[in-house]
C-alpha cells in the first residue's frame, strides 16, 4: 500500500517517502550501452530528457519482451513505472534536484507490443501515474502519446522521453 499522497511536500520529500530509489547518472554516466547520446538538453526553462528505458544500472532490463504476447499489462505497467524512476534520475542530472521542475510538458511511452495490442495507454499509465505521484496533480500531469512499436534495445519493452518545464532558465 503507497502512502497517502501530500501535495504541500517537495518533489524530493514525496519520492523519498514513496520509497523511490532513483538512479544517479553521474557514475557510471548516463547512455553507455546505446552508443553516442546525451542524457538531456535545456534550451530556456525547458528539459528534454533522452528515451529512459526499464533496467537497472547495471543493465538487467525489467520484463524485457512484448505486450500482448510474452507480458501482461500489469507488467507494463511496472517497467514504466521503472523507466519513470529512471527519468527522474536524469531530471536529477541536469537539474540537481526534482524540486525544480515546475511541470511536466509532455509524455511520450514507446511499448512494443504485438500487432493487435491496444491497450498502450494502460501500460503507459504506469510512467504517468508515477510522475503525478512525485509531482502531484498540476505539475505532474502534461501531454501524454503513447506508440506501439515492434522493437526496442535490448528487449526493452518500453521507453520514456520527457519534457519539463524548470522553475529558471538554463
Amino acid at each position: 500500500m503507497n502512502p497517502p499522497r501530500t501535495y504541500d511536500e517537495s518533489a524530493e520529500t514525496r519520492a523519498a517517502r514513496l520509497g523511490l530509489q532513483i538512479p544517479d547518472y553521474r557514475d557510471p554516466p548516463y547512455g553507455g550501452r546505446y552508443g553516442t547520446v546525451k542524457a538531456f538538453h535545456r534550451t530556456g526553462r525547458l528539459l528534454f530528457l533522452s528515451g529512459f528505458t526499464p533496467e537497472d544500472r547495471s543493465g538487467t532490463v525489467l520484463h524485457p519482451g512484448r505486450l500482448g504476447h510474452d507480458l501482461t499489462i500489469e507488467q507494463g505497467r511496472e517497467a514504466a513505472r521503472a523507466a519513470a524512476v529512471n527519468a527522474l534520475g536524469g531530471i536529477r542530472l541536469a537539474l540537481g534536484s526534482l524540486d525544480r521542475v515546475t511541470s511536466m510538458v509532455r509524455a511520450l511511452c514507446f511499448v512494443v507490443c504485438t500487432a493487435d495490442f491496444d491497450e498502450v495507454h494502460q501500460v503507459a499509465s504506469g510512467a504517468t501515474d508515477l510522475l503525478t505521484d512525485v509531482f502531484g496533480p498540476d505539475a505532474g500531469t502534461g501531454g501524454r502519446a503513447t506508440i506501439g512499436v515492434m522493437q526496442l534495445a535490448r528487449r526493452n519493452c518500453l521507453e520514456l522521453w520527457l519534457t519539463a518545464e524548470t522553475d529558471d532558465a538554463e
